[in-house]
């Protein structure tokens, strides 16, 4: 999964990747041409006492130096920049996708896992393309450039590197071997703080109101303990790394010395090559300490990569067809035929042989008791969920048929909570409608009854809006995302329950205006409030997943005992309704 993400991803910097590539290997060819430099200083010029002959070699030394640092740092450079143009096209795709994904996929993963792969792990695997363009590159040709040139200066000490570089090799694969689970579970662990982090931030003042404070701080500590005991753990398997890689590397450092001060006594070498030796030594084992060290990042990353791949391979539920219908113009016609629906694992469908018709310039009221349905009929008109029985039609084309962004485009949503995003009123308005001027969302205000809460303030459009439109009440909220809605002036208008938080003056000044301004449209209106339905001209009452009366509200009260009950309960007599 990771070599797949890796080709498909830095495919577009694979010119960047070249130039790293050939920059890291002049870098590495003048590494290893140094030692070889250094001991002719030593044997043909400290040696003989030419003073001449340690000058040129002194000046070519600094030349490959000076080569050396220019093409490491341009290697550098070339390479972080692919390594974040791949990390950011990685997380440009994981968004995109998730953002495409039905609410039952997106149900299915949870909002904290999805926000963990689209940063945490995406960010693994950006680290991993980094460091192969600057260590992974290196350390091979490091290897072999180094044993041959430490066979070139002395074959007679080279059966040393075919003890130490095993050695190390091994020592470090038993390390890494045991990190790979441990990472798998911190990447489960880190979800697992952002899902308690996330509940607890949103239902802070539940916490607060029932004094649960104390218990939540409990389980909080108790999440941030799991992940810390499992990186402490990490932590201690990686900590071995760098004492066994020292400790190999400073034996055969010492035995190197033995040995090769033996040879000298033996007149078999001489003291520059055994300094020459000894730095293409430590040059091989620094080559296998850097891909020691991508070896640590790759448990981690391959883990990631994972977990992204099974994002990236979740295909949306909800698509649009190979051929989508595009009808010229939309009237706004609903109609729902024997439509039945079931979420995914429920034992009972939700909703079962529900049929009804909704047409342009009429209201249509869905009300009934909580948990019957009502929302979930809403989500199968707008296509949030796909129907699993009977189909929904808009001008008499299936929903499923239509292109997605075409069918959304039509419908005006306002949902149970009017949910607000950071930045200003006027930003939040174009949410319905990109290129609406000043004039025509003041006009939206004024149908939901906004502009004045609006006007009054400062800044007027500019008004700012925390996340979630927190600095609002309930009621400026909704009547926010009613102005939201009206301003892309669509075909069809869906109101899930969102004039609840309005007192009955105001839900009264609202849907009067929205009668004026949705006089073509057709509207559906889900409401618990029977002076919010009592004046639509159809009303469809939904009793466990099933229709059990359509009429009018004067209709109703005469015939259908679970409307009659239901406007009882909110002391509503026939005529009084307003």
């Amino acid at each position: 999964m990771l070599s797949g993400l890796l080709r498909q991803y830095a495919r577009p910097y694979r010119s960047l990747l070249t130039v790293v590539a050939a920059l890291q290997l002049v870098s590495t060819l003048a590494s290893l041409y140094l030692p070889t430099i250094n001991a002719a200083i030593i044997d043909d010029g400290v040696a003989r006492g030419d003073t001449g002959r340690i000058t040129e070699l002194g000046l070519l030394m600094l030349a490959v130096t000076g080569g050396q640092v220019v093409c490491a740092v341009g290697a550098v450079y070339f390479g972080s920049r692919a390594g974040m143009g791949f990390g950011r096209d990685l997380r440009s795709a994981v968004f995109h996708h998730v953002t495409g994904l039905s609410a039952a996929e997106a149900a299915r993963f949870g909002a904290p896992t999805l926000l963990t792969r689209t940063t945490n792990d995406v960010q693994q695997i950006q680290l991993l393309v980094q460091m192969t363009c600057t260590m992974l590159i290196t350390a091979p040709i490091m290897c072999v450039g180094g044993i041959a040139m430490a066979v070139h200066q002395d074959a007679g000490l080279s059966w040393l590197l075919l003890v130490s570089v095993p050695v190390l090799a091994i020592a470090n694969y038993w390390i890494i071997s045991h990190l790979l689970p441990l990472f798998r579970s911190m990447q489960g662990l880190i979800d697992n703080i952002n899902r308690v982090m996330r509940e607890q931030l949103s239902g802070i003042r539940v916490i607060r109101a029932f004094a649960r404070e104390a218990k939540e701080r409990a389980r909080f500590g108790a999440a941030s303990q799991q992940l810390s005991d499992t990186a402490l753990a990490v932590g201690r398997w990686q900590a071995l790394m760098l004492p066994v890689t020292t400790l190999v590397i400073n034996v055969s450092s010492v035995a190197l010395i033995w040995f090769g001060g033996m040879r000298i006594d033996d007149g078999r070498m001489q003291v520059g090559s055994l300094i020459a030796f000894l730095s293409y030594f430590m040059q091989i084992l620094m080559s296998v300490l850097l891909a020691t060290i991508i070896l640590v990042i790759l448990p981690r990353a391959s883990v990631c990569a994972e977990r992204i791949t099974a994002v990236l391979h979740t295909d949306p539920a909800i698509a649009s067809p190979p051929k989508p219908v595009a009808p010229a113009t939309v009237t706004g016609r609903v109609e729902l035929d024997d439509v039945t629906f079931s979420y995914p694992g429920a034992d009972r469908p939700v909703l079962q042989g529900i049929s009804l018709t909704a047409r342009p310039g009429s209201t249509t009221a869905i009300v009934g008791s909580t948990g019957s349905g009502k929302s979930t009929l809403v989500s199968l008109i707008c296509r949030l969920f796909d129907v699993t029985g009977g189909a929904i039609r808009i001008d008499g084309i299936d929903v499923r048929d239509y292109e997605i962004e075409r069918l959304w485009s039509t419908i005006g949503l306002v949902p149970q909570r009017g949910y607000l995003f950071s930045g200003t009123v006027a930003e939040n308005l174009r949410f319905g409608k990109s290129d609406a001027d000043d004039e025509e969302m003041w006009a939206a205000l004024r149908v939901a009854a906004a502009d004045d809460f609006v006007s009054a303030h400062p800044d007027g459009l500019d008004m700012p809006v925390a996340q979630g439109g927190i600095n609002f009440s309930g009621g400026q909220r909704q009547r926010l995302a009613i102005a939201r809605a009206v301003i892309r002036r669509p075909t069809v208008y869906l109101f899930d329950d969102a004039f609840s938080a309005l007192d009955v003056r105001t839900d009264a000044r609202v849907r009067a205006a929205l009668r004026e301004a949705s006089a073509d449209a057709t509207v559906i209106v889900v409401s618990q409030r029977i002076s919010t339905v009592a004046e639509a001209d159809q009303v469809v009452v939904i009793d466990d997943g099933a229709v059990v009366g359509v009429g009018t509200h004067q209709t109703l009260l005469a015939d259908c005992a679970i409307y009659a009950e239901f406007a009882d309960s909110q002391s509503i007599a026939v005529g009084d309704a307003r």
